[in-house]
C-alpha cells in the first residue's frame, strides 16, 4: 500500500464514527420488542454507547449494567469510576448486584482519582481479552472527555472486540462518537409487586443508524432482560425521528 492510500486509510478509519459510515456491527438484542426493532435487532456490539440520567442516577447506573450484561457474554464486566463517585453517586453494592440476576463475581470495580485517569483505565482495558463490556463512569463534562476521547473509545471498541459504555450521572449530551445515547429515568414499580422488578422511561435520544424512540422497560432479573412494563402509562412511544417531551403533571384545583 502506499503511503498515500495509508493516508486515506487511516482518515477513513478516523472520520467513520462521526460521518456515520456503516459497519456490520454484530447485535446483542435486550429482549424489549419495540426498541430492539428500533435499534435493528439490538445494541450494537463492540461501539461505544453513552447513558445520561434523566432524573436520579441508580436509575441510569441499573440501566446501564443491564445493558452491559446483555452485551458481555460469557466475559467479565469492567467498571470504572473516580473516588468521589460514592460519596456523590452511591456505593456499588454485591447484594444489589445479585438482587439484579447479575453474579457479583463478574463483575470488576476499579477507582481512580480524576477522569483523566478513568479515560486511561478505559482504553487501556481494552486490550484486555477477559472482558467483554466496560463502564467507564465519568460525571459532569470535564474538558477531556471530548469529541476526540470519544473518538478514540468508539475506534478501540471495534478494533478490540469490547463494548463500551460511557456513564455520565450530572453531565449534559455534547458530541461525540457514540453509535446511541440514551436518557434514562426512573419508574414507580407496578401496585402488585411486593419488591418490585427494576423499571425505566427509557429514552434512546441518539441512534446512529436508525430511528428514535421511547419505551416504558422492566428489567426481568430472572431472564437477565428488559421487557415491557406492563400497567405502565408514564411513557408513550416517541414518532419517528425524534423524541417526546415529558407528560405534563396532572393537577387538581384545592379548595
Amino acid at each position: 500500500m502506499s503511503p498515500l492510500a495509508r493516508k486515506l486509510a487511516g482518515t477513513r478509519q478516523l472520520l467513520d464514527p462521526i460521518l456515520g459510515e456503516s459497519r456490520n456491527f454484530a447485535r446483542a438484542p435486550l429482549g424489549h420488542d419495540a426498541a430492539d426493532a428500533m435499534l435493528r435487532g439490538g445494541l450494537a456490539r463492540d461501539a461505544l454507547h453513552e447513558v445520561f440520567p434523566g432524573d436520579a442516577s441508580a436509575a441510569a447506573s441499573g440501566f446501564t449494567l443491564g445493558l452491559a450484561q446483555r452485551m458481555r457474554g460469557h466475559k467479565r464486566l469492567l467498571w470504572i469510576r473516580q473516588d468521589f463517585a460514592a460519596l456523590e453517586h452511591a456505593e456499588i453494592s454485591p447484594t444489589g448486584l445479585a438482587e439484579l440476576g447479575i453474579d457479583p463475581a463478574t463483575v470488576l470495580l476499579l477507582r481512580v482519582a480524576h477522569a483523566e485517569d478513568a479515560l486511561r483505565a478505559g482504553a487501556d482495558a481494552l486490550s484486555c481479552a477477559a472482558l467483554g463490556a466496560v463502564i467507564v463512569e465519568i460525571p459532569g463534562n470535564p474538558k477531556v472527555l471530548d469529541l476526540v476521547a470519544s473518538r478514540r473509545f468508539a475506534l478501540g471498541a471495534q478494533a478490540k472486540g469490547v463494548t463500551v459504555f460511557l456513564l455520565r450521572p450530572g453531565a449534559e449530551p455534547q458530541p461525540g462518537a457514540a453509535e446511541t445515547r440514551w436518557r434514562i429515568r426512573s419508574l414507580a414499580s407496578a401496585d402488585h409487586d411486593d419488591w418490585g422488578m427494576p423499571r425505566f422511561d427509557a429514552e434512546l435520544t441518539r441512534n446512529r443508524h436508525g430511528e428514535l424512540g421511547r419505551w416504558a422497560m422492566e428489567w426481568c432479573c430472572d431472564e437477565r432482560a428488559f421487557n415491557p412494563a406492563a400497567d405502565s402509562r408514564a411513557v408513550a412511544a416517541a414518532p419517528a425521528g425524534r423524541t417526546l417531551a415529558p407528560a405534563e403533571p396532572a393537577w387538581r384545583r384545592a379548595g
